[in-house]
C-alpha cells in the first residue's frame, strides 16, 4: 500500500518544479494515495516546502522503512 504511493512520490519529487507541482496538485490520483495518506494534512508540510523551494531540485535524503512502513524524506538543493 504505502510502497506504491511512495514510489509515485519519489518519481514526482525528482521532476522539475513544473512537473512536480502538476502532479502534487493531483496527488489523490496517485496509486494508493488515500490508503497511504487518509488525511491531506499529512502531506501539507511537504507541499509547503516544495512551494518554497521553487525551482530547486528535490533530493531523496532517505528512502526505507520506519515502523514497518515505506517512506521517503527530501531536501532541496539549488540548481
Amino acid at each position: 500500500m504505502a510502497e506504491s504511493f511512495d514510489r509515485w512520490l519519489r518519481e514526482t519529487m525528482t521532476l522539475d518544479s513544473t512537473g512536480r507541482e502538476r502532479r502534487l496538485v493531483e496527488w489523490e490520483q496517485a496509486p494508493e494515495a488515500r490508503e497511504a495518506h487518509p488525511r491531506a494534512e499529512h502531506l501539507i508540510p511537504l507541499m509547503v516546502a516544495t512551494g518554497v523551494a521553487g525551482d530547486d531540485l528535490a533530493v531523496v535524503a532517505f528512502n526505507g522503512t520506519f515502523g514497518g512502513l515505506r517512506l521517503s524524506a527530501y531536501h532541496f538543493a539549488s540548481n
